[in-house]
């Protein structure tokens, strides 16, 4: 749990020009969602946000674009942002550049956004100076860890609430894999901005 909410932190000296917070003094946090769209997993996501008045951001992968597109264009009609994920999930690191700038491409077909999220958060130099022409790379502040089947829910919570201040970037994830862990802290979460004075808002 800790190098999920920690990550940034270690991952960051590395990728300075990476936007990996928001600069901002106003009690406002940025909740972003990876992996969909899934009709499970995000028609929950929007019914939370909805019933806490919160924007957020949904990082898509091009290939569930496709599959469900009735959920992507619900998730725009509701007024949220999207952003690139690529279209297969590609993990950076394991592809060349050329391999995952065109992955990426096929994405910009069906996701009209000009951010951008690496899946994994791997991400190569050459692929950053290749994509930041056309993209905001956006990484974040802290991970839920809600992917995690053994996550303890209750620190990851815990840690999340510490890590939270203005601008703060927080990653969950709209996906069958991670929706039971989502139905715990997503709305917990939300109950602690409320009662703290914060909003969210989409990038």
């Amino acid at each position: 749990m800790n190098w999920y909410a920690h990550s940034s932190k270690f991952l960051k000296p590395f990728y300075p020009s990476l936007i990996w917070n928001i600069q901002t003094e106003a009690k406002t946090v940025y909740l972003t969602f990876d992996d969909g769209p899934n009709p499970t997993a995000t028609n929950y996501v929007l019914s939370i946000l909805e019933s806490y008045g919160f924007t957020a951001t949904f990082f898509c992968i091009g290939d569930n674009v496709v599959k469900h597109p009735e959920t992507y264009a619900l998730v725009i009609d509701k007024g949220h942002a999207v952003g690139n994920h690529t279209f297969n999930h590609l993990n950076g690191f394991a592809h060349t550049e050329d391999a995952y700038l065109s992955n990426t491409k096929i994405a910009s077909e069906c996701i009209d956004s000009e951010l951008f999220r690496p899946p994994y958060g791997r991400i190569k130099k050459s692929q950053i100076t290749a994509l930041s022409s056309d993209f905001n790379i956006i990484m974040w502040s802290c991970l839920s860890g809600d992917f995690d089947a053994n996550l303890d829910t209750s620190r990851a919570l815990k840690k999340l609430q510490k890590l939270t201040k203005p601008g703060a970037i927080v990653v969950f994830h709209d996906s069958l894999k991670a929706l039971e862990n989502l139905k715990i802290l997503l709305p917990a979460y939300c109950e602690y901005l409320v009662k703290n004075g914060f909003q969210s808002c989409k990038l």
